[in-house]
């Protein structure tokens, strides 16, 4: 799997353009991808892409990762946790960062403060990483949890339309 963000660490927007775009798509498909094949693709030499992926790994732009199936590891729940915070949201996020089981954890406007995905090996398991892990992170007052019954659609695609 090809993450990518929009801005940099910093906050800034990292440009990407219809090159940029076409290197990236290439990624999503496939990020193993030799970049003599993606520089075929968009017309670029094999050393040209090679700065272009580095330049936006580097710049926080662009991670390339190794994506698992949870189902074929045995991490049979998927679910997620809203968490209303009270104090400074920031400090839950980071607690609950650091729970191995938490793959996604983003600060949201609206009732809640956190939205926390989690992978877990079963009901128990996730009960006991709600009750042990997240209540008792710091500031948080409330917790409303909802299991995946099944994945429609999961893409990492954006930074390309």
């Amino acid at each position: 799997m090809v993450r990518s963000r929009t801005t940099t660490p910093g906050g800034a927007p990292v440009p990407l353009d219809e090159v940029g775009k076409a290197i990236l798509k290439q990624l999503q498909e496939d990020g193993r991808r030799p970049y003599t094949t993606i520089g075929e693709a968009v017309g670029l030499s094999e050393a040209a892409v090679r700065q272009r992926v580095k330049a936006l790994t580097e710049s926080g732009a662009l991670q390339i990762v190794a994506v698992a199936d949870p189902i074929t590891l045995g991490l049979g729940v998927l679910a997620t946790v809203n968490v209303r915070v009270a104090g400074d949201s920031r400090e839950a996020a980071e607690a609950i960062s650091q729970i191995d089981e938490v793959d996604y954890c983003v600060l949201i406007s609206g009732r809640f403060d956190l939205l926390v995905e989690l992978v877990c090996r079963d009901n128990e398991h996730l009960l006991g990483l709600i009750n042990e892990r997240i209540r008792t992170a710091p500031g948080v007052v409330e917790t409303e949890t909802s299991i995946c019954l099944r994945v429609h659609k999961q893409t990492y695609n954006y930074g390309t339309r």
